[in-house]
């Protein structure tokens, strides 16, 4: 999975950012993460235009507010691509000669932890886990936006090329790494037969 440099979700009502990573573009489009009808399933709207102004102290974006008729981010680059690639999220590609494949998935990054999962913070947890430490971990990570549209609305007409989905994949990663191996084994194992149960039932 990676990310547009060039590109940016943030929760709506949120301000516009002034700091970024450095790994972002000096033009910065900032997207608002707008709730469909379905939890988890969101759209993406133009709303900030960020710009670099680089000082002897620290870089600094402005923003500049898009005009009502910038609209919503769509995925129309899919429709340039066969069906039989695409995979959720990801689109799965021939390496030279065809040898090889391998699936990439765009994202765009959410560097603030969204509403929609506003609860799991605070969630009360039975056993201590994950302990606050990793909770804090996780959180500060945001999450990513991927184009991917709910299976009810895959053959909508609009619904179908401009819904997104929240992906929590970086939490995953931050608290599988806090299990020790044995439950990190067990946990791939039923990953994989709930996976095959699923595609089963399709």
């Amino acid at each position: 999975m990676f990310h547009w440099n060039s590109h940016l979700a943030i929760p709506r009502g949120h301000p516009p950012p002034t700091q970024l990573p450095v790994e972002f573009h000096n033009y910065v489009r900032v997207l608002e993460i707008i709730d469909s009808h379905l939890p988890g399933y969101v759209y993406l709207e133009y709303r900030y235009l960020l710009t670099e102004c680089v000082d002897e102290r620290r870089p600094k974006y402005n923003a500049v507010e898009y005009d009502e008729e910038a609209g919503i981010l769509n995925k129309g680059y899919r429709r340039h691509v066969p069906a039989d690639t695409i995979h959720g999220p990801a689109i799965t590609t021939a390496s030279v000669g065809e040898e090889l494949s391998f699936d990439s998935v765009h994202c765009t990054r959410c560097l603030v932890w969204p509403p929609q999962a506003a609860d799991w913070p605070t969630r009360f947890r039975s056993y201590g886990w994950p302990d606050s430490a990793t909770i804090d971990g996780v959180v500060s990570n945001g999450c990513d936006v991927v184009p991917v549209a709910h299976r009810q609305c895959r053959q909508h007409e609009w619904m179908g090329l401009i819904q997104h989905r929240l992906s929590f994949s970086r939490a995953e990663i931050v608290l599988l790494n806090s299990w020790m191996p044995v439950q990190q084994i067990v946990y791939h194992i039923l990953r994989f037969f709930y996976k095959d149960r699923t595609i089963d039932r399709q």
